[in-house]
């Protein structure tokens, strides 16, 4: 009797460490997909994920620009996620870019820093996340942006700290900006760049895969 009650406990035990570890992880076909921890700012895994919101925010917007870019939803019968996909054709400076943005009414001043679930593949794995707060989503406002390199080969999460969003105004810092308002952004872009003032030079077609996105 006891030994069949200690079974039932380990058996117990087992479901119970069974359901926490699907907290933990979450199948995706061709790997396992970390869940975000605190808040999900877009799950691009889930069956109700859109895209359709995101707007192309390239270097087109000015006469000499070249560039082009897309957000789109990979389905499969065994995963699904966003990739975004560019074609950066700079000028000879290396100025040039291509994004994608969507408007949002976020509060994330509880939250330290933004984390991403990608991988790169392609001829570019340098990134920008763009960030607006206010209402002040055009010119001649700043953004307030941070680089990253897209993990290579197996998807690995990025983390940007808030702290670290620095204000620019076409690809120039502006040092007397006011701090990022973590409490009220409105707007949330993805972007490759071709690197005008920057000293690695970008150009070709690449792509990101994205899982998700959250605050933590």
């Amino acid at each position: 009797m006891r030994g069949l009650q200690m079974r039932r406990s380990g058996l117990a035990l087992a479901a119970v460490f069974a359901c926490s570890a699907l907290v933990a992880v979450r199948g995706a076909g061709n790997g396992i997909v970390m869940v975000p921890g605190g808040k999900v700012l877009f799950d691009f895994t889930a069956p109700s994920a859109r895209v359709d919101t995101w707007e192309e925010q390239s270097d087109v917007v000015r006469s000499v620009g070249m560039s082009k870019a897309a957000l789109v939803l990979q389905r499969t019968q065994q995963f699904q996620r966003a990739v975004f996909f560019t074609l950066l054709n700079p000028q000879p400076n290396g100025a040039g870019f291509a994004g994608m943005r969507t408007a949002t009414r976020l509060d994330l001043s509880a939250y330290g820093r933004l984390a991403l679930s990608c991988r790169g593949q392609g001829q570019n794995f340098g990134y920008k996340v763009v960030l607006r707060h206010r209402g002040l989503n055009d010119e001649p406002n700043p953004s307030y942006e941070q680089t990253f390199q897209a993990p290579r080969d197996e998807f690995g999460v990025v983390e940007l700290p808030l702290q670290n969003f620095t204000a620019y105004y076409r690809g120039r810092p502006v040092p007397d900006a006011i701090p990022l308002d973590t409490s009220n952004i409105t707007n949330v872009e993805l972007q490759v760049y071709g690197g005008v003032y920057l000293p690695t030079k970008q150009s070709g077609a690449s792509s990101l895969e994205l899982n998700w996105i959250s605050a933590e």
